[in-house]
């Protein structure tokens, strides 16, 4: 009589999931943790806000100066860090050595001098970002490439960061393929005699910037809180070799008049400054108003020029 037992010719399915058909939970994604430091609470306060608005991004804390920076730093191991330059205590460029230890560091300021972004990139900084320069889609993938290593600059940090490397005079490596030999402009008709319209020179160092050890600081509180500040100074203290700038406290404004009169300088209008200083075009015009009576100024060309030192009375007298 013939085996009538079937024969398995394998495992036996897994049973059906109850809920195989339904949409599986998505991820968590994790966020984006950025300290944002800044001694200006309104620009503190639009910068959370701006950066807490995107889904990836969580602004873990806030700091009012560079010590303030460093131990917010210590606690919450951001993925970022947005430093001011200019801020009372230890300042940013101060700070900026011992954060980039802790996490990548991009400048977030007001301050465009040349000396100060060669400095800041010198110190370890990931980019630098100037107020004005940059819409807020800009700032949000600015933080994010900077975590991932890709350098951010705004127009005028990019523009010191060339006059930089045009004044360094550092050997380079020979170009492939012989590259940049004179022989191959002269076969080509171009004069080598012909005087450059832009003699190079050697960088100039502020005198008031303390060089850093040849060895990494160490990563304590208590150096941190013995460095006395550096930059929180006006332009007229510093010693690169050109003209004094005009002593701007005669003019008597306060320090968001002083904010506003140098972005009026710069060429922005009064929406874009509004934007910038997270402050409404109606305060803006007020300001506006009290700083051309204050610097005895019925445009805005005029009030800059005697703001920069550019108008003939500028040195003298409020004319």
């Amino acid at each position: 009589m013939p085996d009538q037992t079937p024969h398995l010719t394998g495992a036996p399915p897994p049973p059906h999931h109850p809920f195989a058909d339904l949409p599986q939970p998505a991820q968590p994604v994790r966020r984006l943790r950025v300290v944002v430091a800044d001694d200006n609470p309104v620009v503190r306060a639009g910068l959370t806000a701006l950066l807490s608005g995107r889904a990836d991004i969580e602004v873990v804390a806030e700091a009012a100066d560079g010590r303030q920076a460093y131990d917010a730093a210590q606690q919450h191991r951001p993925d970022v860090v947005l430093l001011d330059v200019r801020m009372p205590g230890v300042d940013g460029i101060s700070a900026l050595p011992y954060l980039v230890q802790i996490a990548p560091v991009v400048m977030l300021t007001y301050s465009r001098e040349s000396e100060i972004v060669q400095e800041a990139l010198r110190r370890g900084a990931g980019g630098y970002l100037v107020h004005g320069e940059f819409t807020a889609d800009q700032l949000v993938d600015a933080v994010r490439d900077i975590k991932e290593g890709r350098a951010h600059f705004t127009p005028t940090a990019a523009g010191a960061l060339l006059a930089q490397l045009r004044r360094d005079q550092t050997p380079t490596p020979p170009l492939p393929e012989g590259l940049g030999q004179s022989s191959s402009a002269t076969a080509y008709g171009i004069s080598t005699s012909i005087k450059s319209y832009s003699q190079p020179q050697s960088p100039a160092q502020p005198a008031h910037f303390t060089p850093l050890p040849a060895q990494p600081p160490p990563t304590s509180s208590e150096n941190l809180s013995q460095m006395q500040p550096h930059v929180g100074q006006s332009s007229s203290e510093w010693t690169s070799g050109r003209p004094a700038a005009p002593d701007r406290s005669r003019f008597q404004l306060s320090t968001r008049e002083a904010e506003i009169m140098d972005l009026i300088a710069s060429g922005m209008n009064n929406q874009q400054i509004a934007a910038t200083c997270f402050i409404s075009e109606k305060t803006v015009k007020n300001h506006i108003n009290r700083i051309f009576a204050k610097l005895h100024s019925t445009s805005r060309s005029e009030a800059a020029a005697k703001w920069i030192g550019t108008a003939p009375d500028s040195r003298r007298g409020l004319g």
